[in-house]
């Protein structure tokens, strides 16, 4: 690690900038993990597309479907292509919490720079906060990396705002991802956006975030590298020149981008995020390949529909 446990929380705020994607992972047809695959991936994201910084082996990721192992070997070869010239943040989520420190040791051993730990499932318990705290702190006793948490309504609650301010206390943590209305996610930046960087996934949100709110991370989904190609980099574009200040400038190259976003939600099957997320990937020229069982792959007729899409959209391959 670059920095130490006590020095998180402003390293975090120097370094963890920019755009942030969450990797998709390609696998092989027998469905073994495709290492070259997510190695040329990545090399594609940070060299062509300039992407500051990447969620490794997140949902999107399909860790679900993954061994331990599986998860680890992930977390390698993400720092070893990264390399220092983007950042990394660790999906250690899981229902087992000694899972949990596992993979967050193994990401600060490996040189990651930070994990990101989605909030439980919890059973039997009608009052969560104090059980939520006590889960944050105990994982910040145990290991030195920062740590994001991540609220999302798949745990069958959200983290109220002001619980979340109450952990953005612990020395470790350094951000959230807030997948919650954006009502909700403004109340922890006012509370807590001077102890760790709030954000949420919705690209959609970003730029508004950028002007409105003071954000400078967007934590992350998929959108970087599927709204993008090396010829057309017009996300990277409106977050520069919001970020400069350049505000109706921004707000220009982000409507242009609007019949790039309506073609990809036009063709995106109910049930099937990865696998189409996946297809239209490789229509980019990014390896994709098959999502894992249990989900479903896609149909011809759906992938017939998300080439017609592609082709309409108006992204410059």
């Amino acid at each position: 690690m670059n920095y130490s446990k006590l020095d998180a929380k402003d390293y975090a705020r120097e370094s963890m900038r920019g755009i942030w994607a969450a990797a998709l992972n390609p696998f092989n047809e027998d469905f073994s993990l495709n290492e070259a695959g997510l190695r040329a991936n990545i090399r594609h994201w940070v060299d062509d597309l300039n992407i500051a910084g990447l969620f490794i082996a997140g949902k999107q990721g399909e860790f679900f479907s993954m061994s331990l192992e599986e998860r680890k070997r992930t977390f390698e070869i993400a720092v070893e292509e990264c390399d220092g010239r983007a950042g990394t943040i660790m999906s250690a989520s899981d229902q087992n919490f000694d899972t949990v420190v596992e993979l967050a040791r193994h990401a600060q051993e490996i040189g990651a720079d930070y994990v990101a730990v989605h909030a439980p499932v919890l059973h039997f318990i009608t009052d969560p906060d104090e059980t939520l705290y006590n889960y944050y702190k105990t994982l910040c006793d145990k290991v030195d990396i920062g740590i994001a948490m991540w609220s999302h309504p798949d745990s069958g609650y959200l983290m109220s705002p002001e619980l979340c301010a109450r952990i953005a206390e612990l020395p470790n943590i350094v951000a959230i991802k807030y997948s919650v209305p954006r009502e909700m996610y403004k109340r922890p930046t006012e509370l807590a956006g001077d102890k760790i960087h709030v954000s949420t996934a919705s690209e959609a949100e970003w730029l508004d975030n950028i002007i409105e709110l003071g954000w400078k991370l967007y934590l992350c989904s998929s959108p970087p590298y599927l709204l993008q190609s090396k010829l057309d980099q017009r996300m990277n574009e409106y977050t520069r020149l919001a970020f400069e200040g350049r505000h109706d400038e921004a707000r220009a190259v982000s409507r242009s981008l609007q019949p790039v976003r309506d073609a990809f939600k036009s063709c995106k099957p109910g049930g099937k995020p990865q696998a189409h997320s996946k297809y239209w990937q490789e229509l980019l020229g990014q390896v994709g390949g098959p999502v894992r069982p249990p989900l479903l792959q896609l149909s011809e007729q759906e992938r017939a529909a998300i080439r017609a899409a592609f082709e309409q959209s108006g992204l410059k391959v």
